[in-house]
């Protein structure tokens, strides 16, 4: 988390805001956690979930569900019939609750140690 925490400095943050939707959650006027969508590669079908991150001491309050039914609900997710996500390998189990399984059935970790997690759903639909 460190590495990736010194990854997503402002300059990446910015550069992922400039293509994806992107959303920040508050708690008391503190941010506690981000969350984008964008179209995977230009694609009009498939759509891939970024920079989601809650601060470790509001794991467990809801803020990742929070951020995820965020995303479910954009118009990036809705017109896909694919999403994919890039996931931690600590992230992994949260968003399979959420129905993202392994890519093509291969739990692998990849050149950046994520395992790509992928949803079909029906374009159109939540």
């Amino acid at each position: 988390m460190e590495k990736l925490a010194k990854v997503y400095d402002v300059e990446k943050v910015l550069n992922v805001a400039s293509y994806a939707h992107m959303y920040v959650f508050e708690f008391d006027g503190k941010i506690v956690g981000t969350g984008a969508i964008s179209s995977f590669w230009g694609s009009e079908t498939e759509s891939i979930l970024l920079s989601i991150f809650v601060l470790p001491e509001f794991h467990g309050k809801g803020v990742g569900r929070k951020i995820i039914n965020t995303l479910e609900t954009d118009e990036f997710y809705v017109r896909a019939s694919r999403i994919e996500i890039p996931a931690s390998i600590t992230a992994t189990e949260f968003y399979r609750k959420f129905g993202y399984d392994y890519k093509n059935g291969v739990k692998e970790l990849d050149d950046e140690h994520h395992y790509r997690l992928e949803k079909y759903k029906e374009a159109g639909l939540k």
